[in-house]
């Protein structure tokens, strides 16, 4: 399984919950800060119509914007991590 990306920022509460809950799971990622990262915003915005859109999470091929829990967990169940 290729690795999870979560880009976020640190003052977005969204980013956070999605971290802590990854954390939560045991579920290993890359978080990629994009106030820090320009590289990881421009990605970002690339991906979302041109906004920065965090957090925007990436498991195997699936791009979810903004998740909640659950579709955090189905995306992994589809990708075989969880």
């Amino acid at each position: 399984m290729d690795v999870i990306k979560v880009y976020g920022a640190g003052w977005c509460e969204d980013t956070q919950e999605t971290r802590d809950y990854l954390d939560r799971i045991g579920v290993n990622y890359e978080y990629l800060d994009v106030d820090a990262d320009p590289v990881a915003k421009d990605w970002v915005v690339q991906h979302n119509g041109g906004k920065q859109k965090t957090p925007t999470v990436v498991i195997d091929d699936q791009i979810l914007v903004e998740p909640e829990n659950a579709d955090l967990e189905n995306a992994l169940r589809r990708a075989g991590e969880h």
